[in-house]
């Protein structure tokens, strides 16, 4: 049962973080699940980054670059798909 709760709690941080980088790069009129997706694509992209530029760690650090990596991915869609 551990399991399910850290995937909640994944799920959860990875939709806040989301969050953020979508208010950070000013996306608006998007759906709940659109910044859960975000969050989650942005901590892959985060955890990357952390792992070519090893500077820090912790969970702050790892929210830090959810956040990060969550912006980067607003980016590209909003330079891709949203034309």
């Amino acid at each position: 049962m551990e399991w399910l709760w850290k995937i909640l709690v994944e799920l959860v941080i990875g939709g806040l973080c989301g969050f953020v980088a979508s208010k950070i790069m000013k996306v608006s009129g998007k759906k709940w699940w659109f910044y859960v997706i975000v969050g989650l694509i942005g901590g892959l992209v985060g955890g990357l980054l952390g792992s070519l530029i090893p500077v820090g760690e912790g969970w702050l650090f790892g929210v830090i670059l959810s956040i990060v990596g969550s912006c980067l991915v607003v980016w590209l869609y909003k330079k891709i798909i949203a034309k």
